[in-house]
């Protein structure tokens, strides 16, 4: 396997530069030095910035995009052997990484890589942390799957121990890491297109935490069912959070605001040290996330002052029950949730926050896969809503076999749910 030297930096070129996580790792290189070029099928505000930084992007990925030959392509899982650069690379016997692979290999270079893993929650879990460490001025470099506005962008490049960033499971893509800290927030069925079933997914999880030295530490959800099977063997500490006081952080005394908003009494396992905190980002969901970074933070001494200065500051990432205005009097939230536990939660928060409104969700699911699969528990967690219109499913990713599966699957099953075109949807959301 080809291995990059940040003493030597040279020539990578990324196909799909324009990804919210490829765009952040070509941002790190070129901070230190490396020379980036990159493809993608359009302009964007991501690539409009790599450019402004000094990065050569093409747009639509060609053969001859590789005339120069860079000393190395990166690509990512949804690159498929036909695309033209991906073959002349092979052509031209050009070596190549994995975004994953790079994203390991880039986490060598520092002594703290934290990687933030779990079914659902990682950017929001991932941005926490990145608020605290900030606030705790340490100076750490970021690479987040969204927008963080404190940063304004996904990537942020410190000068110190710290490298904090996702962990995906799929194609087992995070068994490319190298983490000294994990984060395993939740374990659930996703990703049925490469994943066999459940206890697949858990097999990858514990393989991921299996790549935690023995002076690493894990940071896990206790609620997660058959927790075990992923903690057999370990030789790393373990560190759990969760609902109950099995946990050794867990939460007491929940309250909301009428934002929706909780409010909990921090306690810990074997401490009689009770702390309070206050969130501004809605959901019981996130007060488990709260716990794992605190967590986190609780290895490194930072003090609960800055902790609850950060948490209480942290307004939520880009499309992560994000406010977008108000219209007529209709309040617009937009939330990436792309997974049925994922929309539950957004438009059971919703309730909370807007407990005496019309609720009406506008849902279009990523992929055809995740629809096949999981068309009741998408049905069931729109139901929820006033009012659901389902879109077309997305081509976000090149798949096969589902020639079948469209958005009826879900409306057949939903409450007072119908389809929604493309234009009707731009019509619907024009403000």
């Amino acid at each position: 396997m080809y291995q990059i030297n940040f003493n030597h930096p040279c020539h990578i070129h990324f196909i799909g530069i324009g990804g919210i996580s490829m765009s952040g790792l070509a941002e790190i290189l070129l901070e230190e030095g490396f020379s980036v070029s990159g493809s993608d099928a359009k302009k964007s505000p991501l690539t409009e910035h790599l450019e402004q930084k000094g990065a050569v992007i093409y747009y639509g990925q060609k053969a001859e995009n590789l005339a120069d030959r860079p000393d190395l392509v990166v690509y990512t899982s949804a690159i498929h052997p036909d695309n033209p650069e991906y073959a002349a690379m092979k052509q031209l016997a050009i070596p190549s990484l994995t975004r994953a692979e790079l994203l390991g290999q880039m986490m060598r270079n520092y002594k703290l890589p934290v990687a933030i893993s779990g079914t659902h929650g990682k950017t929001t879990t991932t941005s926490m942390v990145s608020e605290i460490l900030l606030a705790a001025d340490a100076d750490p470099t970021l690479s987040i799957g969204g927008i963080l506005k404190s940063i304004g962008g996904n990537v942020r490049i410190g000068h110190s121990d710290f490298f904090v960033t996702e962990a995906c499971e799929y194609t087992n893509s995070f068994l490319s890491f190298f983490p000294k800290i994990g984060i395993i927030l939740n374990v659930e069925e996703d990703h049925l297109d490469f994943f066999k079933d459940i206890d697949d997914i858990r097999n990858s999880f514990h393989r991921f935490a299996s790549l935690l030295p023995s002076d690493g530490t894990l940071i896990i959800g206790d609620d997660i069912p058959h927790k075990e099977t992923i903690l057999e063997g370990l030789t790393c500490n373990v560190v759990t959070f969760g609902q109950t006081p099995h946990a050794d952080y867990f939460p007491e005394g929940i309250v909301y605001d009428e934002a929706g908003c909780a409010s909990f009494t921090l306690c810990r396992k074997g401490s009689s040290e009770k702390e309070r905190f206050t969130l501004k980002v809605p959901g019981e969901h996130n007060v488990l996330n709260a716990l794992a970074a605190i967590a986190l933070s609780d290895l490194f001494s930072i003090p609960y002052e800055t902790l609850k200065k950060a948490l209480s500051s942290f307004s939520g990432t880009d499309r992560r029950f994000e406010y977008k205005g108000k219209v007529n009097g209709i309040v617009i939230i937009d939330d990436y949730a792309h997974h049925p536990t994922e929309v539950k939660v957004t438009l059971l928060a919703a309730r909370k926050k807007y407990p005496d409104r019309y609720l009406v969700a506008i849902f279009k699911a990523h992929t055809k896969s995740r629809v096949k699969y999981f068309h009741k528990e998408f049905a069931d967690a729109l139901s929820i809503a006033d009012k659901a219109y389902v879109m077309d499913i997305g081509e976000d990713r090149k798949e096969t076999g589902y020639d079948d599966v469209s958005a009826y699957d879900i409306i057949k099953d939903i409450k007072n749910g119908e389809h929604l075109t493309l234009d009707e949807a731009d019509k619907l959301t024009k403000y």
